[in-house]
């Protein structure tokens, strides 16, 4: 009789496409792989669902067909390790841009780390923007020393591609995507604003270094020389200020290298 622990992994692996586990029992036991085969179809429907939920303009691009496809053999490589779906997806991008049916489309997985990050946004930690008067206290004692720190769910995509652009076409009421001779590297913002606001915004690379320079740690002045010359420091802040996404501001102290 197979210990739990085998029978257990004797289960993993039949959902995976495996023979029904040993010991599976059924009053008649013809039958047993024919029940565990519905069975194991149940749980990658429910799989290809919530896959889907996290990339709704992957699966709009490539159509339900292609996508259950690709969805079934991701589950099968990688299998959810926590009963926490919304914590399971986050290697589907890579799994994209390594499927060789798809080597010519390649945005597509960047518009797959677009919806991916957009899934880590909405579900990032909440914490309440610093009021406008206590930022501009700080601001004004700091001076080169300021440091802010920005909502748990702020994050940079530098993408060599305009998934950013592919993605709006993909909403309802979105824009035209972009043709060729418009396409060109994007640089993308995305957190979420309020409890279950999600922003994804196109800005400008230089933007982009300055918030992942933020997020580092760094103070807004090292921040700004890490953005590059055509950095619009104003711009940046407004941006951050307008979505609610600085939470906190401080003096940096001590000798910093």
């Amino acid at each position: 009789m197979p210990s739990h622990r085998d029978f257990a992994r004797g289960f993993r692996e039949g959902l995976a496409g495996g023979p029904a586990p040993q010991n599976a029992t059924a009053q008649d036991p013809t039958e047993i792989e024919r029940r565990f085969d519905v069975y194991r179809n149940n749980v990658a429907h429910g799989l290809t669902q919530a896959l889907a939920r996290h990339f709704p303009a992957i699966e709009r691009l490539l159509g339900a067909d292609c996508f259950r496809g690709l969805a079934r053999a991701y589950i099968a490589e990688h299998p959810p390790r926590t009963p926490v779906l919304t914590e399971w997806g986050g290697a589907f991008p890579a799994n994209l841009a390594d499927e060789p049916s798809l080597q010519s489309l390649s945005y597509l997985p960047d518009v797959a780390r677009i919806e991916w990050a957009r899934s880590r946004a909405y579900h990032a930690a909440d914490s309440e923007p610093i009021a406008p008067e206590c930022l501009q206290e700080t601001a004004t004692r700091a001076g080169t020393h300021l440091c802010l720190d920005l909502h748990p769910s702020v994050q940079v995509l530098q993408l060599l591609t305009p998934a950013g652009s592919i993605w709006a076409s993909q909403q309802p009421g979105g824009p035209a995507p972009p043709r060729a001779k418009e396409w060109r590297p994007e640089t993308l913002l995305i957190a979420r604003r309020g409890i279950s606001h999600v922003i994804t915004s196109v800005v400008r690379s230089s933007t982009g270094r300055f918030v992942s320079a933020l997020c580092a740690g760094e103070t807004v002045a090292r921040a700004q020389d890490r953005a590059g010359a055509d950095f619009d420091l104003n711009a940046a802040l407004l941006l951050l200020v307008e979505n609610a996404l600085i939470v906190g501001a401080g003096i940096e102290t001590g000798d910093e290298s």
